[in-house]
């Protein structure tokens, strides 16, 4: 598991304290995307077709911490765009860590060379650095020879100044088990702390839609990937139940208010990967106007394909807060790479009325 026992033990006293307060919807990380521009050009990427006008713009240091402050989750994943692009963005994180939020800063590592005197490493802070694959795969993922290279220059320079690592990979169509396994082997020898791992969410704005794994395919890779992975000491950075939900094991629909998205539009309805379905003024305003029970992959067509960690972790997670002895038996069993797997059928999670125990892992989710 790739999560200090400081994160661990404060997301379980935030989860704790939601369920004593007979919370019904509650966020477990904050996206908090302050620009869309970025300097690379994915194939897979929704964000970057936007005109100039709205690419120039940024929230601003009192957007971002009034966003932290109205959601009160304890985890903040800064995504983007590139977020080094941004300014502002070391006082931005300075005033995460001050508020002691655990900040997972996501770039592609361009930049991280030449900005990484202006943070300081701390346990609140973690670099998460965008992975799909070895150099091959990694390079043609992101439109760009040489990307790979120069990540992992930066990679081991950050490791080398003490700072928590986390490495976050999206898997399109072409992979294959034993490629992935090999760069999960590769990126756990870097000394990471972490990886994320998950599906690439078919974005209508990607500039190639021909990229994106869809249906009962992605869960036979994953299941092959974990077949791979027994006893290869790989540290995901995910809840059990959301790994054995991409091997098929687990009939979920997503918990978009889990992860809500704060951006240079206002609060995102319903989640970070639809555009286009509105924006809220505030946080309180986005969960009590967004038509959650129209969003879902049993619900719309648009999530249909969807198994991004951004929908179903926190569904992972409050299914182990109902179910702790689900999670125990999973621990103890592994997750099933053989056999059946379950049909997606299932309703939105309704959140748990009574506090029946907290995560195994409680881990972060980008």
């Amino acid at each position: 598991m790739g999560v200090p026992l400081r994160q661990q033990l404060a997301v379980g006293s935030y989860l704790i304290k939601q369920k004593l307060k007979g919370a019904k919807k509650y966020p477990l990380v904050l996206m908090l995307e302050p620009l869309f521009r970025c300097n690379l050009e994915c194939a897979g990427c929704g964000k970057i077709d936007y005109p100039d006008d709205i690419l120039d713009k940024r929230l601003t240091f009192e957007e971002c911490m009034q966003a932290v402050d109205e959601c009160g989750a304890p985890m903040v994943s800064i995504p983007g765009g590139e977020p080094l692009i941004h300014k502002d963005m070391p006082r931005i994180v300075e005033g995460l860590i001050a508020r002691k939020k655990f900040v997972y800063l996501c770039t592609n590592a361009l930049l991280l060379k030449k900005r990484i005197n202006d943070y300081k490493p701390s346990p609140y802070l973690t670099l998460s650095i965008h992975l799909d694959g070895l150099k091959e795969r990694h390079d043609a993922s992101v439109c760009q020879e040489g990307v790979f290279d120069r990540a992992i220059e930066a990679i081991k320079l950050a490791l080398d100044k003490g700072f928590r690592v986390n490495i976050n990979c999206t898997l399109f169509q072409g992979e294959t088990a034993p490629e992935v396994a090999e760069f999960l082997d590769y990126v756990t020898e870097l000394g990471v702390e972490g990886i994320t791992i998950a599906p690439g969410f078919s974005y209508e704005r990607a500039p190639k839609q021909d990229v994106f794994i869809k249906g009962n395919d992605v869960k036979q890779l994953f299941r092959n990937i974990f077949k791979l992975g027994k006893n290869r000491g790989w540290k995901l950075n995910h809840s059990s139940l959301y790994l054995d939900f991409l091997a098929g094991n687990q009939d979920y629909n997503c918990t978009p208010w889990g992860n809500p998205t704060r951006n240079v539009f206002g609060w995102q309805k319903p989640c970070y990967l639809l555009a286009d379905e509105g924006y809220a003024a505030t946080f309180q305003e986005l969960l009590d106007t967004t038509p959650w029970d129209n969003y879902g992959s049993v619900n719309n067509p648009k999530c249909a394909s969807c198994m991004a960690h951004c929908g179903y972790e926190a569904t992972a997670v409050e299914d182990m807060l109902k179910n702790p002895l689900k999670g125990l038996r999973l621990a103890l069993s592994g997750i099933k790479t053989e056999g059946a797997m379950v049909e997606t059928t299932a309703p939105i999670l309704k959140p748990a009325s009574t506090l029946a125990g907290i995560p195994i892992n409680v881990e972060h989710t980008k």
